[in-house]
């Protein structure tokens, strides 16, 4: 099979730290890419999962529209039910810390 060169540019820490760890596995980073490259090529997806986490404002805010869709079809509280359930819950506070 005929061999080709690649350039990649990269972190210069990330690949200190990638070339020891290849050392380490007995291997040599160039070995490295031609695993993956291969694992690629073969499986046509990348041998890993790649996914973004959800900031803390994307869950709050999935959260809140699930929260919203449940509770969809419920009847308003009245101001009269909002106290009340504002006041049992200071009852059931104030009942634990004594």
């Amino acid at each position: 099979m005929a061999q080709t060169t690649m350039t990649v540019r990269t972190d210069a820490q990330l690949k200190a730290t990638f070339d020891s760890l290849c050392k380490q596995f007995g291997m040599s980073a160039n070995t490295a890419m031609n695993i993956f490259m291969r694992a690629v090529a073969e499986t046509r997806s990348i041998p890993f999962t790649i996914s973004v986490k959800e900031t803390s404002t994307e869950r709050f805010n999935r959260l809140m529209e699930e929260n919203r869709q449940a509770h969809l079809n419920e009847p308003e509280m009245t101001l009269e039910e909002i106290n009340a359930e504002i006041a049992e819950c200071r009852a059931e506070r104030k009942n634990k810390t004594v």
